[in-house]
């Protein structure tokens, strides 16, 4: 993200957070280019999310792509890599190690609500240093929406086997090959069966349903850049974009242009890292959702 020399200095301190440093750094910011990481790790738990945009992140655990609506959580010294599409405007909340045991243990994806939302908001806006106690409340609600949030199903699962692990590799980045798993097979040095089986037992889905889900990440990424419904759905081998949106909305339960710009208030970071939002959190107690009205 551009940052300013600040935040970059927050940013720094928040990937090698230690037992002097709050409980969270929040840090919020927009870039004009795509953005990506390579794989890497940190002592601090991280929760990131998007005002704009879209994200891919891949661990060994599974891959997402993310629009606004949601955020991925990777714990304390989870391999991670990330990419965005296009410009994007996005936010990240740093965790230290020791306040990461309630949390989630695995990497996963959840729905971002708007209390969620506007803590990270106003988190964003503090600068290094012992937190007050309305700060420490409002830490409390980002620890709260975190550790009850229910993970969002929808992921691409990666397998642990190596055979298996280079063909998942292959098909992610390109999901559109149209080998068959018999194909497939041959080319990992594996036998058919035993590639059908242990898909199945490490990863929860066929062969079959793995290969339509990460083509199905692979057209979210295609919308967000902007490729029209009618070209993606053509690409992911349906007949016409109408078959493409039913199967669309059957799996992540509404439309792409729905998925991809939910109606959200803005909230997008200034060029100082300050935000603008039509709400703010209000001083209250640990699990109480209270606002007020700017």
């Amino acid at each position: 993200m551009s940052l300013p020399d600040p935040l970059q200095q927050k940013m720094a301190r928040a990937q090698q957070m230690g037992d002097n440093d709050p409980p969270i750094i929040a840090i919020a910011g927009r870039q004009d280019t795509p953005r990506e990481s390579e794989p890497h790790h940190h002592p601090s738990g991280q929760l990131l999310g998007l005002f704009s945009g879209l994200l891919s992140v891949r661990t060994v655990a599974g891959a997402w792509v993310l629009p606004t609506t949601r955020a991925v959580w990777i714990p304390p010294s989870h391999v991670h890599s990330a990419r965005s599409h296009g410009p994007f405007s996005g936010w990240a909340v740093y965790i230290a190690g020791r306040y990461c045991a309630s949390l989630p243990a695995e990497p996963r994806a959840l729905s971002v609500s708007g209390l969620l939302r506007e803590a990270v908001l106003r988190a964003a806006q503090w600068e290094l240093g012992a937190l007050s106690s309305i700060q420490q409340n409002v830490v409390a609600v980002i620890l709260d929406e975190l550790a009850q949030s229910p993970a969002d199903p929808f992921r691409l699962p990666m397998p642990r086997d190596g055979r298996l692990v280079r063909i998942a590799s292959e098909l992610a980045d390109a999901p559109a090959d149209e080998r068959t798993l018999e194909a497939w097979a041959e080319w990992a040095h594996v036998t058919p069966r035993t590639l059908s089986r242990r898909f199945v037992v490490e990863t929860g889905l066929t062969f079959t349903v793995w290969r339509q889900r990460a083509r199905l990440l692979r057209a979210l990424e295609l919308l967000a850049a902007g490729v029209p419904v009618t070209s993606v759905a053509l690409e992911s081998g349906y007949d016409n974009a109408s078959a493409f949106i039913a199967m669309f909305r059957r799996h992540l339960g509404t439309t792409p242009g729905r998925y991809l710009n939910p109606a959200l208030e803005e909230m997008a970071p200034q060029a100082d890292g300050h935000t603008v939002s039509r709400e703010r959190i209000c001083p209250a107690r640990r699990g109480l959702s209270a606002k007020c009205r700017v």
